[in-house]
C-alpha cells in the first residue's frame, strides 16, 4: 500500500485517468479512495466490486486476500483496510472502506477495533444510506452470502455516494462516541 502521507489531498494521481473516469461516470472529482477487504466468503463479490468501482472512477485499494483459502482469518485484511481509511483521512485524503464476509458481522467488528473507524453493517438501501447520512460511517460491511452481487453492489454504491448530513445532532453524537473512544469518558 502506498504511504498515505504522500497521497495528497485530492487523490487524483493515485490511478491513471482517475479524474476523467470519475467525471465520465457522473462522480465528483473528490470521489473517495476506496479500501476494500474480504474473507474467503466475499472474494467473488470483492473481485466484482474492485472491477466495477474502478471502472466507475473510484481509486480502489484491495487489501486482500489475493488467494482463496477457506480457512483464512479475515481480521488482518479488514483491520488493514480500516487502518488505511483512517490513515488516508488523517492525511487529508477523502477515503472510505468496504469489508466483506459471509454475513459481514465479524468483518464489521474487526474494522471497528481500529481507532477512528465507524463501520456499519448495511443490509438494505436505508441502512447503507443512513450509515453515511447520520453516522458519518467511514467503512461499510456487507454480507456476501446475504445478497446477490447486484444487490450488494447497489448497497455499496448507495453508501459511497451518500454524503454526511453535518446535522448538528449527528455531529454532536459522533463527537460523544469519539470522546469515549479517545478518553474512556462517557459524555451525557
Amino acid at each position: 500500500m502506498p504511504d498515505p502521507s504522500n497521497l495528497g489531498t485530492a487523490s487524483l494521481t493515485a490511478a491513471p485517468g482517475f479524474a476523467a473516469r470519475a467525471r465520465l461516470n457522473g462522480l465528483p472529482v473528490t470521489t473517495p479512495r476506496v479500501h476494500i477487504a474480504t474473507d474467503h466468503a466475499g472474494m467473488e463479490l470483492s473481485a466484482h466490486l474492485v472491477n466495477h468501482l474502478t471502472a466507475k472512477g473510484y481509486d480502489v485499494v484491495d487489501h486482500g486476500p489475493k488467494v482463496y483459502d477457506a480457512l483464512d482469518d479475515y481480521p488482518s485484511f479488514c483491520i488493514n483496510a480500516a487502518a488505511a481509511v483512517v490513515a488516508d483521512q488523517e492525511a487529508g485524503v477523502h477515503a472510505l472502506g468496504i469489508v466483506l464476509g459471509g454475513s459481514g458481522n465479524g468483518e464489521q467488528i474487526a474494522a471497528n477495533k481500529v481507532k477512528g473507524v465507524r463501520a456499519a453493517l448495511a443490509w438494505n438501501l436505508s441502512t447503507a444510506k443512513l450509515a453515511r447520512e447520520h453516522n458519518d460511517a467511514n467503512v461499510v460491511a456487507v454480507g456476501g452470502r446475504q445478497h446477490t452481487v447486484e444487490e450488494a453492489t447497489e448497497l455499496i454504491e448507495a453508501f459511497l455516494e451518500e454524503p454526511f448530513s453535518n446535522d448538528e445532532r449527528h455531529v454532536r453524537r459522533i463527537g460523544k462516541i469519539a470522546t469515549y473512544e479517545n478518553t474512556g469518558e462517557i459524555v451525557a
